[in-house]
């Protein structure tokens, strides 16, 4: 299969720090189709060779396992080609149709790596030059808005252009293998579906946290805060997947459709129950890793007195037969006291226990990153024969299974996964339009009631693990957060 993908924004940070170094993975690992294009618009001026240079000086900031040698990026540059674009003139648009044309790919796939204010205005340019065919896939970023009429206004002229099987929107936490792992999980295995349900499981805790601060991103940061960055896609992205029931196919939309019931049976927030479970924060100057750091308010281009949250954790439950009662807890944050993304799932105690002592629930722990894998928290005895029937209280012990280590020569990452996807036309991994709306819909009411209360973030020090009272929040329902435990 033949394929052009252009790459608007091609100069942009999310081009040569995410995507050239996917799109050269793929080829190290013989996944992109032989004789494929891939074309870079930007708005300033330069030839292919010059566009390659660039390029090859942004490798020597990718970890070392994954630059190329001088011979992979000969090959790899091959491929490259740049064009320079105004994204606003109907004759660069033109200008790319007939480029495009010279060869009559298979597929072509245009990947929006810009800023989305400027999806709307890419694509209605798009769909007045004819970029809109049957080949044509166009992929979107995220954020797709900043709030529910924001997207909604971007979708529709998504939709007015293209159809939504031709629409690919990047929820890049859907590539990763521990994710479709999670799927191959529930509905892969027979072991955990009878126990994944309200009757065996007590909460359900999602975490993204991050050990580094808004670095040089602050004004956008600044514009956009954890709520957006984390929780309206990715977080609720996991949660969906944790909580939705079987599909009767691995089919796109099958999957698709299980996930907006789980995003439309969240229980809705007011601004009583916002105040009540959800925590906003907000880090100040602490100690990661043994040596001092800023706060958010003294980070380069952030306002003074700025209000923007850096931390959201947050109490929801699922609406339905399955998970009635199941309280679930979202957590994200900068400048944590780790770089540990996880879900963890608590199973309810056992209903009479025989072991002096033991009071401990089992869990499973799905680890998103650093490390990628599950763990199986038991319980065992540690003597031998019958000693655990006479009075040995039980230790905990750990089944323990490391992705990266069983399938080491086959892992491949998070964006050359999609970017694959998408050149291949499957749209498993991709967010439907009307799952991102519903998302939009249920945290525009913690937006709201921000927007309308004065006290604004509460403060944290950078090491730790956010305010005091996230800790609080799961423990009026006695619980605490993994690390606590």
């Amino acid at each position: 299969m033949s394929f052009d993908l252009v790459l608007f924004g091609g100069t942009g940070d999310l081009t040569w720090r995410k995507l050239m170094p996917a799109l050269f993975q793929a080829m190290r690992h013989h996944q992109l189709p032989p004789g494929g294009r891939i074309l870079a618009v930007a708005r300033d001026e330069r030839s292919d060779d010059e566009y390659r240079a660039f390029i090859r000086e942004r490798f020597a900031e990718v970890e070392a396992s994954k630059r190329p040698s001088e011979a992979e990026f000969a090959d790899f540059a091959r491929m490259l080609h740049y064009r320079r674009m105004d994204l606003s003139h109907p004759q660069d648009y033109a200008g790319l149709k007939a480029w495009l044309a010279e060869r009559g790919a298979d597929v072509a796939v245009l990947y929006l790596a810009t800023s989305p204010h400027l999806f709307p205005v890419i694509c209605e340019q798009l769909g007045q030059a004819g970029l809109n065919g049957p080949g044509v896939r166009v992929v979107l970023e995220k954020p797709l808005g900043h709030d529910l009429a924001s997207a909604q206004q971007i979708n529709r002229v998504v939709r007015s252009v293209f159809a939504e099987e031709q629409a690919f929107r990047i929820d890049h936490y859907l590539g990763k293998p521990a994710v479709q792992n999670l799927m191959a999980l529930r509905f892969g295995n027979a072991l955990f579906e009878p126990l994944w349900r309200r009757e065996s499981i007590a909460n359900i805790q999602i975490t993204l946290a991050e050990g580094m601060g808004v670095g040089t991103r602050g004004d956008y940061y600044d514009r956009t805060g954890a709520l957006r960055d984390m929780v309206q896609n990715h977080a609720l992205q996991l949660l969906t997947m944790i909580a939705m029931e079987p599909p009767p196919s691995n089919d796109a939309d099958a999957i698709r459709d299980e996930k907006l019931k789980v995003l439309k049976s969240l229980k809705p927030f007011s601004a009583d129950s916002v105040a009540r479970d959800v925590v906003r924060g907000q880090y100040r100057a602490g100690n990661v890793g043994g040596q001092p750091v800023k706060g958010y308010l003294e980070e380069a281009k952030v306002p003074a007195g700025s209000r923007c949250e850096t931390f959201v954790a947050l109490r929801t439950e699922v609406q339905n037969w399955r998970w009635a009662g199941v309280p679930f807890y979202l957590r994200t944050g900068k400048r944590l006291a780790a770089h540990d993304s996880q879900i963890v799932v608590t199973f309810r105690e056992v209903p009479h226990p025989i072991f002096p002592g033991t009071r401990r629930a089992n869990k499973l722990v799905i680890k998103l990153q650093p490390e990628d894998g599950l763990e199986l928290h038991l319980l065992a005895a540690k003597g031998s024969g019958a000693a655990g029937l006479h009075g040995e209280m039980l230790t905990p012990v750990s089944l323990d299974l490391d992705f990266d280590k069983a399938f080491a020569s086959e892992r491949i990452g998070a964006y050359e996964r999609l970017l694959m996807d998408a050149i291949s036309g499957r749209l498993n991994l991709f967010v439907r339009s009307d799952e991102q709306e519903q998302a939009w819909r249920w945290v525009e009411p913690v937006l709201d009631a921000w927007a309308n209360d004065p006290s604004g973030p509460r403060p944290y020090s950078a090491g730790g693990w956010g305010p005091a009272a996230a800790s609080a929040l799961v423990a009026r329902d006695g619980c605490a957060w993994a690390e606590e435990q």
